[in-house]
């Protein structure tokens, strides 16, 4: 495959230009033909040409029309790839199971994750993404109530550090390969109440906050730990075990998650 073409311009936004970072990409997102795919952000095509071999049904989506007008030429030949002129904040997510493969503008991290996996019925089953490399660490080890909400119902794992020279025109700082899986069903409600009551004194000793030191440690969380430093997965096993009984009361979630 050809390399990647050289940014001719930038607005601020850095294009991957390295093919093999791509490929990696594509590959830690397992897809098989007739799946759904989204690429946020397709710019001059480094991924989506490599999407476009998986046999996966892809929406390239891309707010430049010059860019869509490339693609769209550039791909005519591929039946699986519809390139979409829209903004990848407005764009409309899929009712139906999807994944999404992108590299995605720094400015837009957080709000485009907000989408993707805040919801509480998102359709989202994997990601795999380009992020900024400080913004991927903080995720993977949430310190805020939200980012612990994705990480107990998504895993989210950093794969690799990707150099700023890989980029065109280079940004300042490294980016991260992060991938994204749904976890086991978490109940919701009971997951939601928990870390709510939980992040407003993250510092404090998960036992201090939460009681019940048996079931804490049965669901693999040290009592003494603080809050902020309990793992995600155990955050889901723990709610997982509460939702089992049945005279416990969970309210509603947030309208923004519904």
């Amino acid at each position: 495959m050809p390399p990647a073409p050289r940014a001719e311009r930038s607005g601020g936004v850095h294009f991957l230009a390295a093919p093999r970072i791509a490929a990696r990409l594509v590959r830690s997102c397992p897809l098989h033909p007739g799946d759904l795919v989204v690429e946020f952000g397709a710019g001059q095509g480094a991924i989506t040409t490599h999407l476009a071999e998986t046999n996966a049904h892809v929406l390239a989506v891309e707010r430049d029309p010059e860019f869509v007008r490339k693609l769209r030429s550039r791909l005519a030949d591929r039946g699986n790839v519809r390139v979409i002129q829209a903004d990848i904040m407005s764009f409309p997510l899929p009712r139906k199971h999807f994944s999404v493969v992108a590299s995605i503008p720094y400015a837009l991290s957080t709000a485009l994750l907000r989408r993707l996996l805040s919801p509480q019925r998102t359709r989202l089953r994997q990601a795999a993404l380009i992020v900024e490399w400080g913004f991927a660490k903080r995720v993977i080890a949430p310190r805020h109530l939200e980012q612990a909400w994705w990480a107990a119902r998504f895993e989210l794992e950093l794969v690799s550090r990707i150099s700023a020279n890989c980029f065109s025109p280079p940004p300042r700082v490294d980016s991260a390969h992060l991938v994204i899986r749904r976890r086991q069903a978490v109940p919701d409600r009971a997951l939601w109440t928990l870390l709510s009551t939980a992040y407003r004194t993250p510092s404090q000793p998960a036992r201090k906050v939460l009681g019940h030191p048996k079931l804490l440690h049965s669901t693999g969380i040290d009592p003494a730990a603080p809050v902020a430093k309990i793992r995600p997965a155990a955050w889901a096993e723990l709610a997982r075990h509460l939702a089992r009984d049945r005279s416990r009361y969970w309210p509603p979630l947030p309208p923004r998650f519904r």
